[in-house]
């Protein structure tokens, strides 16, 4: 018998599709979507330095550039970040820069942030609890952490040889959260993904989870 170990998504899996990413509608949406949810989250302004951690083509940072200040994409796969520098140049963006950054591996940035937002990235982080901490450190105080992923799911998703997290249960993340040192956490559902299985269409919902690094200084709003 021959058995099949579980596969992690690496940085070559996106490299491989990172020039056909934006030709997805569903992608384009999922983003628009979620964009939406964090200028709902969050009191957005032009002061604002952010991070985008898993940001792919830039699918998340693009519909918000204009209400932030500075945003840093940064990403694991070269693929991506090449797409994403691309589009910066086309439309002569100021205020996006890009940078290959993995912080399971990588030294963290010194620099620090009024924002981060991650989405559809922490499945694919192996230690959550890790991720959280590094997120929190990075933040300045009174600085917000967005993220966007699946709910809790049945491994379908990806499918059972793909390595990853099957999705968040709410309740356990919050916790895991406050536990990184964030407060005003919240939840709210953003977007569905429906996906063809063997048998059936499946849902996936996806949240925005957003809270707050404590501290003295308060980030405006």
């Amino acid at each position: 018998m021959i058995t099949t170990l579980p596969t992690q998504l690496d940085a070559n899996h996106f490299d491989a599709r990172a020039r056909q990413w934006d030709e997805n509608p569903v992608f384009k949406q999922r983003g628009l979507k979620i964009a939406d949810a964090v200028r709902k989250a969050v009191p957005l302004h032009r002061d604002m330095n952010t991070l985008d951690y898993g940001c792919g083509t830039g699918l998340l940072s693009f519909p918000l550039k204009d209400e932030l200040g500075t945003i840093l994409l940064a990403d694991s796969s070269s693929g991506m970040l090449e797409v994403v520098a691309e589009k910066i140049t086309a439309l002569s963006i100021t205020n996006l820069t890009v940078m290959k950054l993995d912080l399971q591996t990588d030294p963290a940035p010194t620099k620090k942030f009024d924002l981060i937002v991650t989405a559809m990235t922490l499945h694919h982080v192996p230690d959550t609890d890790h991720i959280l901490r590094v997120f929190h450190d990075l933040l300045n105080p009174g600085g917000y952490l967005c993220i966007a992923d699946l709910d809790k799911e049945d491994g379908s998703f990806h499918g059972p040889e793909v390595d990853v997290h099957h999705g968040f249960d709410q309740a356990d993340l919050g916790r895991r959260t406050a536990q990184a040192g964030f407060s005003d956490i919240q939840f709210q559902t953003v977007f569905t993904i429906n996906k063809e299985r063997e048998t059936e269409q499946k849902d996936y919902p996806v949240f925005l989870m957003s809270g707050r690094r404590a501290g003295d200084k308060k980030i405006p709003g």
